[in-house]
């Protein structure tokens, strides 16, 4: 569970620091320009682009995982991410190297991607395959605390470095948490070198269960199961970002408010993830994921204007309780997708099957932040666009946890 829950927090953490320092960052030092929605645009393209790359790493990631061994795979994404996250803090901006910087800044973040695409597959299938039968909800949840910790990581190390005078802070100070990302990563590679392989996979290898070519077969057997998937995991991938990424745009950009608002009322609300994370799988446990899963989504619907209504209040305690709501209850669809999922595909191809879920859902996802931007554009700055858009993402995964619930366990 260390193995699992540390190595993914430290990656999430990688990831979630190029979306909370996209629109404050990475549009004026990287995509200068006249107009502030443009470079905004195109700071979250390049978000995008790790969104584009990660059905790639699922793919590949899942070969290696579903044929040779989960640990192999693990240990491999998190020197991915670590690499690439620290390379992030060296790049020279768009005034030291031209147009140079946002190509170097967007390639690196597609190799994030490939490394995020081969993790949460992995990382769940090795806590639900040494979980005790009756526990698997409570185990997968757990290392969906892995969002939140990279969450408080990665906007915590940016609120304190913006505590640095605003030249400062443009000039150097942002790199420091990028930098951070080798020491952070030197230890869940540690514990990812030193565990053991899975029982379950074991017992697959034992027998000569493992496929030739586990994509092959995902897609030959299992292609209507893969559709359910994604479209079940959408809200965790969509939603998400435009609680978080676009959000963080919104209040700053169009609400006026300073960054540190947002980022702390962030930072309270993935403490809420947290705890509700952890009652979601333990429910998921004694009603059934399914079940639990079609109440989250219907919390989430019902939810997302009533966020946007509050931060729109311009208080910051109202800001909180926002974050709270999108970050506590919302969070229950998270939590429980993991056992969700896992009961779609059978074990010779569940390491890929329950990463290409993740990370088809994720293509869609990486273009919310820009989307969610351009529905605030046609509704004239007013917060009922890209609250409508989260509704719809909630509508999608209703409909695919009603579906999963009617499918019988491979």
């Amino acid at each position: 569970m260390a193995a699992a829950f540390i190595g993914t927090a430290l990656e999430w953490y990688d990831f979630f620091l190029f979306g909370t320092t996209a629109a404050i960052v990475f549009a004026p030092l990287f995509f200068p320009g006249n107009d502030p929605v443009a470079s905004t645009v195109a700071a979250f393209l390049s978000f995008s682009a790790a969104f584009i790359a990660r059905p790639v790493g699922a793919l590949i990631f899942g070969h290696v995982g579903d044929k040779y061994g989960r640990r192999g795979a693990l240990v491999a994404t998190v020197m991915i991410m670590g690499a690439a996250s620290t390379l992030m803090g060296l790049l020279p901006t768009y005034a030291t190297a031209g147009v140079v910087a946002p190509v170097l800044l967007t390639l690196l973040r597609a190799v994030q991607g490939v490394a995020t695409g081969g993790e949460w597959g992995g990382a769940t299938l090795m806590a639900i395959e040494y979980a005790p039968a009756k526990r698997r909800g409570l185990y997968a949840a757990l290392v969906q605390l892995g969002s939140p910790v990279g969450t408080l990581l990665s906007t915590g190390a940016i609120t304190l470095v913006t505590l640095l005078p605003k030249d400062d802070f443009m000039a150097w100070g942002w790199r420091l948490p990028f930098l951070a990302s080798i020491v952070l990563v030197a230890v869940a590679l540690w514990l990812r070198w030193n565990v053991e392989e899975t029982p379950e996979f074991q017992k697959l290898k034992a027998t000569d269960g493992t496929q030739k070519s586990p994509v092959t077969e995902l897609f030959r057997q299992y292609k209507a199961k893969l559709a359910i998937g994604v479209c079940t995991y959408l809200v965790g991938n969509a939603g998400f970002f435009i609680l978080t990424t676009f959000m963080i745009s919104y209040v700053t950009r169009v609400l006026g408010l300073p960054s540190t608002v947002i980022l702390t009322a962030m930072t309270i609300g993935a403490v809420a993830q947290m705890v509700m994370t952890v009652l979601a799988g333990r429910l998921a446990d004694h009603f059934g994921a399914a079940r639990v899963g079609i109440i989250g989504y219907s919390i989430f619907i019902a939810l997302a204007f009533p966020i946007f209504w509050l931060v729109d209040s311009r208080d910051p305690g109202l800001i909180i309780l926002a974050m709270v709501l999108a970050f506590g209850p919302c969070a229950i669809t998270y939590a429980i997708i993991g056992a969700l999922i896992d009961r779609l595909f059978p074990a010779q191809v569940k390491y890929t099957g329950m990463g290409l879920s993740a990370n088809l859902s994720a293509v869609v996802a990486g273009f919310m932040p820009a989307l969610a931007t351009v529905f605030l554009t046609f509704s004239g700055n007013a917060s009922w666009g890209p609250a409508t858009l989260l509704v719809v993402i909630g509508l999608i995964s209703l409909g695919g946890a009603i579906a999963t619930s009617k499918v019988r366990a491979a």
